[in-house]
Order: C-alpha cells, then structure tokens, then sequence
C-alpha cells in the first residue's frame, strides 16, 4: 500500500537573534521554490522577526519567547510536517542561499532514489569555493586536534582525512557517515522510523548524531549536482559560548555513542575509507 501524503515538501528555519535581512534572503529563496511552508522557528528573546511572515504566504512563524536549542527547534516543525503528512523536509540554516532550481533537483533525485533517507548537496561559501562537508564520523582527537592544533602538520593531515578531502567532490557519493546539517534534505517517513533531533544536544553534534540514526535504516548521500551557498560563521571558533555548547554537545555524543570502542563509527567509516582506497590510520 503506498503512502498517501497530503503535502509534499516543507522546510524549517531556525533563527536566533538573527539579521532580519539574512534570514529574509534565505526564505525568500525557499518561498520562491515549490517547498510549500517554510517554517521560521525563533528563538530570540523577543519577536522582532516575525515581520519576516509578511514576506510570503508560504511562512509559519513561531516564536518560543526562549532559546530552547537548535534540534528542539527544529523538531517543533519537523513534527508538524509529520502531522501534515509531508513526504520531504529541509533542516537549513538562516546564512543559505538556495540556487534556482536546486529544491526541485533535489526532488528528483530523492524520488529516483528511494533507498536515501537523507541527502545533502554540493556547499558553496559565497566566493564559489567547496567546503568540505562530507565528514567521517568523528573521535574526540578529530574534534580536539582540529579544533586546538589546526596549526599542526599532523592535525592538518587528519583533518583532511576526516573531511574526505579524497573523494570527488563533483561526483554523487553514497553512504558518506556524516553529512553537515547546515542544509539537509529529509524522508519523513524515515524520522518517523528513527525519530527526530535528539533534544540532549542544545547545539552543535545533532546533525552528526541524526545522520548516524537515519544510516542505521537507510541510506545517505552527498549529490553535487545540486549546490548552496552556506555564508560558514564557524561561530564556535570565535565566541566563548558557542565553544563551550560544543564542548558540551561533543561530550554528550560520545557518552552516547562510544570514547574510544564505537564498533559503529569503525565500520561506517573503514568503509567509506575502503571505497576510496584510503588506509585508515586510528
């Protein structure tokens, strides 16, 4: 019996304090796609972006009068996409740029290819550079050496390996074990499966943690034919808060999934390593 879906594709923005004119331009780029509802979840102290309602008939602002937490927000759409019945769902961050086209393509390619449960496309910083988001799942020394040492010729070397700088970034990849949740597109019969961001991280670690999750019951791809422009802030490299919310999201991934034994993180990556021709090395 097939799915009967009442709508097709909605996206979910979350917002926090956040230039009324960066997250104009991002939902517009939405608006003017064939996504159905974008959702604006604000957590700002107050709700001097809901004006951001008046630019389409396609947003659905909610304002939390709290900062409940990127994934927490997000689900609050999520779950009404769920109600609704949705077949696709857009996790994307305020600083995106959707090129014409892009949701549509997308579309087609995850109705081509019904096994993905979660695909990413092609990220651009607005100079046209790639940036290197297709990821293996990480250790604590990935986060902590690229994060403290960068400066490092080894860590430079780890790090290029951790972001699969090998593989080619002009070619569709399968199986990649971490994809960025800067802009994600999503089944949402497979969050029903898995269920939605896992609330315990306030911010930074879900996607990685989500992306485990979906992989456990399908498959995830990297689809370059696609791009959009990510503006990257790199927030926690340069305020104090946002480093120790990643700190302590980190933490929290790796009491869940495994320190050092993590026979799934082993497997996903030793295999994607394998396709490339990589040998592992820790």
């Amino acid at each position: 019996m097939n799915e009967i879906y009442t709508s097709f594709i909605s996206a979910s923005i979350v917002a926090y304090k956040t230039d009324v004119e960066e997250l104009k331009k991002a939902a517009l780029c939405m608006a003017s796609s064939i996504v159905e509802t974008i959702y604006i979840v604000d957590n700002s102290p107050t709700d001097a972006l809901k004006a951001i309602s008046d630019c389409s008939d396609k947003i659905v602002y909610i304002f939390n009068n709290a900062n409940l937490g990127y994934g927490r927000a997000h689900n609050m759409a999520i779950r009404k996409s769920i109600e609704k019945r949705t077949k696709y769902h857009i996790v994307m961050n305020p600083d995106i740029e959707v090129q014409p086209r892009a949701i549509e393509k997308l579309v087609e390619f995850m109705d081509s290819n019904a096994t993905v449960g979660l695909t990413m496309p092609k990220i651009l910083y607005p100079h046209g550079g790639i940036q290197y988001l297709c990821k293996l799942l990480p250790t604590p020394v990935d986060l902590i050496f690229r994060r403290f040492f960068a400066f490092t010729s080894w860590a430079k070397r780890r790090e290029e390996k951790y972001e699969l700088r090998a593989i080619n970034y002009e070619q569709a990849h399968f199986d990649i074990p971490f994809l960025s949740g800067c802009f994600i597109f999503l089944r949402t019969d497979i969050l029903e499966k898995i269920g939605m961001f896992d609330e315990k991280f306030f911010l930074y670690m879900e996607d990685v943690d989500l992306c485990r999750r979906v992989h456990q019951v399908s498959q995830t791809a990297f689809y370059p034919a696609v791009s959009v422009v990510h503006s990257y802030a790199k927030g926690s490299y340069k305020n104090y808060t946002l480093l120790r919310h990643h700190i302590h999201s980190a933490i929290k991934y790796f009491n869940k999934w495994g320190w050092v034994f993590d026979q799934g993180r082993k497997k996903a990556n030793r295999k994607i390593l394998q396709e490339l021709h990589c040998k592992e090395n820790g």
